[in-house]
C-alpha cells in the first residue's frame, strides 16, 4: 500500500520504495491518480487525467521489475506535464478556452522519452493562456481558474506553468514538465517552494510543444530536489531530428573542486524583508562550500530586448490562432488586447533587440567563464495575491534582471526554496550557469540543499 507521506517523496525516494517492494508500479500511480483526482480542481491544476494510458504502463512496468529490467532513475515514477505538450489522442489545450476541445495527433519527444525512461503519464496539467504571451496582468488567465500556490488558498501558484507548480509540492505528480520563455519554471518554483530547473536553450526537443518564441523556449523539470531535476533532465537531454535548435553536446561536467560563485552587489536590497533576509541567511550557507565573489551585471537592456523578441516571434507563432479571431475568446482581458499588439512590434526592433542580445550573451558568457554560477533571488516577492495585479503587488519590490538576462542568452538556471517569507510563503535562490554548464548549478544546488532543510512537503498532506 501506499501512504499519503510516500506522494511527496523524492523521485529517490519513490524508486528506493519501487525497488524495495515497498508498493508496486501500479499502486503507486494508483494513489497519485487518485489525488490528483480529487485535489488538482482544488488548486486549478489539473486539465486532464490520463488513467488508463497510466495503468497500462504501471502493469508493463511492474512486469520489467519482476523480470530483472530496470529502466533507471525513473523507472515507474508518476508525472505530469504542462499542457503544452501534445499527447496522441489527449487534448492539448494551452490553457486557451477556444482550444478546450482539440486533441493531439502527436506525442511531444519529452512526453516520449520520459516513457522510455520508465516514467508513467498520469496527467496534462494546468498553464496559463498561450503561456501568458499575449501579456497577461492578473493570476485568472486560464479557462481553468488561477493556478493557486498549495500555500495558501488566496495566492496565485506563478506562470505560465502553473499546473505543474501546484501538483509538485502537493504529492500529484512525482515530477513535472513545464516550459519557461521568461520566468515560466522558475517563478511557479518559486511560489509553490519547488525545484525547477531550466535547461540551456537548446538542450532539450521542443517537438510537440506550443511555440511562443523559437528562440527562447524551454522545456525544464519541477521537482521535490535538485537531484530530482538532473534525474529528469538526463533522460531528456539531446539532440532530436525533428527539432533543429536542439545541441549535440554531452551532458556532462560539474562544479569546480571547491567552486566559487558570483552575486551581485545589492541584489536583494528592494525586495520583500523576507526575500531579503533569505538570501543573505542562503549566501552564509553557500559561503560554507564556495568562495563568494561580487561582480557586476554586464548593462543592457535585458528585459526590453526580451519582450521585443518575444513579443514579435508570438505575433508570427499565433498568427492563424488570431486571424481566426480566437483571441477574443480568452479568459484575461489584457490578452485579449495583447495579441493584437505584438502584431505591431516592427521589424527594425525585433532585429535591434537581437543585436543587444548578441552582445549581452556574449558579455554573459565572459563573465560567467570565471564562475561556476550567478547566485540571486529568484523573485522580488513571494507570491502574489489573486484579487491583484501583478503591477500593483510588486510596484515596490525588484531585483536585478538576471531572469531576462538568462533567458535572452538562454542560460541554464535551477531555482530551490530557501525557506518562507510574508505571509509564510515560499522564497527562492537560483543558481544560473554559463551556456552548457548544467550539471554545475545542479551540482550547486544539490550542495545547497544538503546543507538545508527549508520544506516539509508533508505540512501540505494535512491541507487538502
Amino acid at each position: 500500500m501506499v501512504d499519503a507521506a510516500t506522494l511527496v517523496g523524492t523521485v529517490d525516494e519513490l524508486g528506493a520504495g519501487l525497488r524495495a517492494g515497498d508498493f508496486t508500479v501500479r499502486e503507486l500511480t494508483a494513489a497519485y491518480l487518485d489525488r490528483l483526482e480529487r485535489v488538482g480542481p482544488e488548486l486549478n491544476a489539473v486539465v486532464t487525467v490520463t488513467r488508463e494510458r497510466a495503468l497500462d504502463a504501471a502493469d508493463e512496468l511492474d512486469a520489467e521489475l519482476a523480470a530483472g529490467t530496470d529502466r533507471g532513475p525513473l523507472h515507474g515514477i508518476p508525472f505530469g506535464v504542462k499542457d503544452l505538450l501534445a499527447v496522441d489522442g489527449y487534448p492539448t489545450t494551452w490553457g486557451a478556452a477556444p482550444l478546450e476541445d482539440r486533441t493531439a495527433d502527436d506525442t511531444a519527444t519529452v512526453v516520449e522519452r520520459l516513457e522510455a525512461a520508465g516514467g508513467v503519464l498520469i496527467g496534462k496539467l494546468a498553464m496559463v493562456e498561450m503561456a501568458g504571451g499575449f501579456g497577461y496582468e492578473q493570476a485568472d488567465a486560464s479557462f481553468t481558474g488561477p493556478g493557486l500556490t498549495p500555500w495558501s488558498p488566496d495566492s496565485w501558484s506563478g506562470g505560465s506553468s502553473s499546473g505543474a507548480g501546484s501538483a509538485v509540492p502537493t504529492g500529484l505528480v512525482g515530477f513535472a514538465i513545464g516550459s519557461e520563455t521568461w520566468g515560466s519554471i522558475v517563478g511557479p518554483a518559486t511560489y509553490c517552494g519547488v525545484a525547477g530547473l531550466r535547461p540551456t536553450y537548446g538542450r532539450v526537443s521542443r517537438h510537440g510543444a506550443m511555440a511562443l518564441s523559437w528562440t527562447m523556449d524551454k522545456l525544464g523539470p519541477l521537482c521535490r530536489s535538485a537531484a530530482g531535476c538532473e534525474h529528469v533532465l538526463r533522460a531528456v537531454a539531446g539532440p532530436d531530428p525533428e527539432d533543429e535548435t536542439t545541441v549535440d553536446r554531452p551532458l556532462d561536467g560539474g562544479a569546480s573542486d571547491p567552486p566559487t560563485v558570483a552575486v551581485l552587489d545589492g541584489a536583494a536590497e528592494d525586495a520583500q524583508p523576507g526575500v531579503r533576509a533569505n538570501y543573505e541567511a542562503s549566501l552564509e550557507v553557500i559561503a560554507e562550500f564556495a568562495a563568494v565573489e561580487t561582480v557586476e551585471l554586464p548593462s543592457y537592456p535585458y528585459e526590453e530586448a526580451a519582450q521585443l523578441i518575444i513579443s514579435g516571434e508570438a505575433a508570427a507563432a499565433f498568427d492563424d490562432f488570431v486571424e481566426a479571431g480566437h483571441a477574443e475568446e480568452l479568459t484575461a482581458p489584457a490578452d485579449r488586447v495583447g495579441a493584437y499588439a505584438n502584431q505591431a512590434v516592427l521589424a527594425k526592433d525585433y532585429l535591434n533587440a537581437m543585436r543587444v542580445r548578441r552582445r549581452a550573451r556574449r558579455d554573459l558568457d565572459d563573465l560567467l567563464a570565471g564562475y561556476d554560477a550567478l547566485v540571486t533571488p529568484s523573485q522580488s516577492t513571494v507570491a502574489i495575491p489573486t484579487d491583484t495585479t501583478f503591477e500593483d503587488y510588486r510596484e515596490d519590490y525588484e531585483i536585478p534582471p538576471v531572469g531576462a538576462a538568462a533567458n535572452l542568452a538562454g542560460l541554464p538556471g535551477l531555482s530551490v526554496p530557501n525557506g518562507f517569507g510574508e505571509r509564510d510563503l515560499p522564497t527562492g535562490l537560483t543558481f544560473t550557469g554559463r551556456a552548457y554548464d548544467d550539471l554545475a548549478v545542479v551540482e550547486l544546488a544539490r550542495e545547497y540543499q544538503r546543507r538545508t532543510d527549508h520544506v516539509d512537503y508533508g505540512d501540505l498532506l494535512d491541507r487538502f
